[in-house]
């Protein structure tokens, strides 16, 4: 069986250093020949033949792969997040869509901590002014002990953050339409009051029709002026105009984000450009045990698929027809 896998050399170092042999071992793997990520018509290029797909973030699982990868069986996205894949193309093809475990949690988690305590005590801002042999102004920092969290968003990453920020001594107050927060130490509120009230606004909902732009011109003024606005879930959650207008006017304190409008769900330039803006380039899963699960991850589906068992973390298993015709194949011998 071949493989293609899409990431660039760099990224294949990251996540695939422990697992490729494992991979190797069991398929035949195609490799990204570039020394960059692959658009879509070349993935089609050079995966022409392989029977599964493993396709980075920054490969996106467009129409054109299903209709046109005539051999794929199996399209593997090694994160939990398949937002940017059309997956009605891949059930109108046969496809099999798998992603991954959601190893990202405590990564992204811990990011968000550490842009809160970054805005908190001006930590990016005064290393940069005295790097540059100026003494930064004594500004009195804010401690998260004693301050007020807002969550919107209560899953994985909502719920395991507010047990951290609980840890630090943070009143913690969550909105989510669609999860009980059954944590009496937890102040489950609706979406105006969280914003009112918080000293800190981290925004971890999924990225759906329903919360685009969730943060917007409308939401923003429902903040205090001098309240933190921290990032590290999804770009498509804000209004990264109506964001900017709002810090330049005043209307919020200091923002910091991990993720944006910009390519491969980074902060866009205009953003992270912008005086006072923290603004690192989408590094939230990016930790060592993070990316190793994330290829085991992959290494285990394709396991599966040589077992001959529909493989784990299926997230259309009705669309298993290719699979179907490759594991006869296999059976013809």
């Amino acid at each position: 069986m071949k493989v293609f896998l899409s990431h660039n050399p760099e990224d294949l170092d990251v996540y695939f250093k422990k697992a490729y042999k494992a991979l190797a071992g069991m398929a035949e793997v195609v490799r990204n020949p570039k020394e960059r990520d692959l658009a879509s018509e070349e993935v089609i290029e050079v995966a022409a033949g392989c029977q599964v797909v493993v396709c980075h973030r920054s490969t996106h699982g467009k129409k054109e792969l299903f209709d046109s990868l005539a051999e794929m069986a199996v399209f593997i996205r090694p994160q939990v997040d398949i937002s940017d894949v059309d997956v009605a193309a891949a059930d109108a093809n046969g496809v099999l869509v798998l992603n991954s475990v959601p190893a990202f949690i405590p990564a992204t988690a811990e990011m968000a901590l550490a842009l809160m305590l970054d805005l908190a005590r001006d930590v990016t801002a005064s290393t940069m002014e005295f790097k540059a042999g100026r003494m930064p102004p004594s500004n009195m920092g804010r401690q998260l002990n004693g301050s007020t969290a807002g969550i919107i968003g209560y899953g994985a990453i909502g719920s395991y953050l507010a047990q951290k920020l609980k840890a630090l001594g943070m009143r913690v107050v969550v909105n989510d339409p669609y999860v009980n927060c059954t944590d009496d130490e937890i102040e489950q509120v609706g979406l105006d009051t969280l914003l009112e009230q918080s000293d800190f606004v981290v925004p971890l909902a999924v990225a759906t029709a329903e919360t685009e732009n969730l943060i917007n011109r409308d939401t923003l003024a429902l903040m205090k002026p001098d309240a933190y606005f921290v990032n590290v879930s999804r770009g498509n959650l804000v209004d990264e105009a109506a964001l900017a207008e709002a810090y330049r006017e005043g209307l919020i304190g200091k923002i910091a984000m991990d993720v944006g409008r910009g390519p491969d769900q980074r902060p866009s330039p205009q953003m992270a450009e912008m005086e006072g803006v923290v603004a690192t380039p989408h590094l939230g899963g990016l930790t060592v045990q993070n990316a190793e699960a994330q290829a085991w991850s992959a290494v285990e589906q394709v396991e599966a698929i040589l077992k001959g068992v529909i493989p784990p973390r299926a997230v259309n298993p009705q669309s298993d027809a290719r699979l179907k015709k490759l594991w006869l194949e296999f059976s013809r011998g």
